[in-house]
């Protein structure tokens, strides 16, 4: 845990000493520690995350965020310096599925397309022919050509969704992300009793997903019209320009944060304070002191492996 008080400001005032020194970008995920936030140039959704970093000419890129994020700057950027402050932050959701598993597919499937979902490891992606994020899964399955077989991995929740929002026959990976399974829709009930006045943010890897696409589609329900499925990123915009002045969150508790510093005079509630992800809160004030102190840990992708996935992450910063 990072320390309080003098201890923050210290550590804080380390990290931007070390940032001008490196002439490094802090690109932190929105799910991360409030610290962490508050003092990285690009807080943002895995996609965002990926544009800002192939936008910056900075030679040392420190991702505050989980392993794979990490690895797609790496491959985006294979002429900087990427670092993690903490290698060992990885996801439940990426450890689903591994490479061996999309070659079976393709064996049974010679003229199918392989969607892989950003939260995927890069030997995952090198095998896939396009990634996504949740903020443009639906651009990209909307993109794809008519009359072949497509797999969308490995969001089982996600991939579903797709599939009623697009109207496209999709096969889906059985994973899940062990923070967004366990919104369930009893959860959602609970709150819609609690706060009847509530808009409500549900990302689209929760378990309650298909209840939330219920209530934003039901005619007349006191809900109608205040239930958004929408990925971290599009829960910011939406937050903004709602005349909604409360809100519920179904997502991993770290966008709160950033929701309530942008929109002081509105209230967010987690849709369940239970929602956070122990990898993501791995990076520290303190590792990512070390890691711009020590040029700590370089993160790196086989040269093969990168050039096989960065076909995938073009295509996925091109649309949407």
């Amino acid at each position: 845990m990072s320390p309080n008080g003098g201890g923050v400001a210290t550590l804080t005032a380390e990290i931007r000493a070390l940032k001008a020194e490196r002439r490094a970008l802090i690109i932190a995920h929105n799910y991360q520690r409030p610290e962490i936030q508050d003092l990285a140039d690009v807080v943002a959704d895995s996609l965002r995350m990926a544009r800002r970093a192939t936008e910056s000419d900075a030679p040392v890129i420190v991702v505050c965020g989980v392993h794979f994020m990490a690895e797609t700057a790496a491959i985006a950027n294979p002429t900087k310096r990427v670092l993690i402050p903490d290698p060992g932050a990885g996801c439940s959701l990426a450890d689903t599925i591994q490479a061996a598993d999309v070659r079976r597919w393709r064996a049974e499937h010679a003229d199918g397309l392989v969607v892989a979902y950003v939260n995927t490891s890069a030997a995952v992606k090198a095998e896939a022919d396009y990634c996504c994020t949740s903020g443009n899964a639906v651009a990209v399955i909307a993109a794809l050509p008519l009359g072949v077989p497509v797999l969308f991995l490995p969001d089982f929740f996600l991939g579903n969704y797709l599939r009623k929002i697009t109207g496209r026959e999709i096969e889906v990976w059985l994973g899940e992300c062990h923070v967004h399974a366990a919104l369930t829709p009893r959860i959602i009930e609970q709150r819609r009793a609690e706060y009847p006045d509530a808009e409500f943010l549900v990302h689209p890897e929760c378990g309650c997903v298909t209840s939330a696409l219920y209530y934003a589609e039901a005619d007349g329900d006191v809900a109608a019209g205040r239930t958004r499925i929408v990925s971290t990123e599009q829960m910011m915009t939406r937050a903004r320009t709602s005349p909604a002045r409360r809100f519920v969150v179904a997502t991993e508790t770290g966008v709160l944060h950033r929701l309530r510093r942008e929109n002081p005079e509105k209230q967010f509630v987690a849709a369940a304070e239970t929602a956070e992800c122990r990898y993501m809160k791995m990076i520290t004030l303190e590792n990512l002191r070390d890691s711009l102190r020590d040029l700590k840990h370089e993160v790196t992708v086989p040269p093969e492996i990168a050039a096989r996935a960065r076909r995938a992450i073009d295509r996925m910063l091109a649309i949407g």
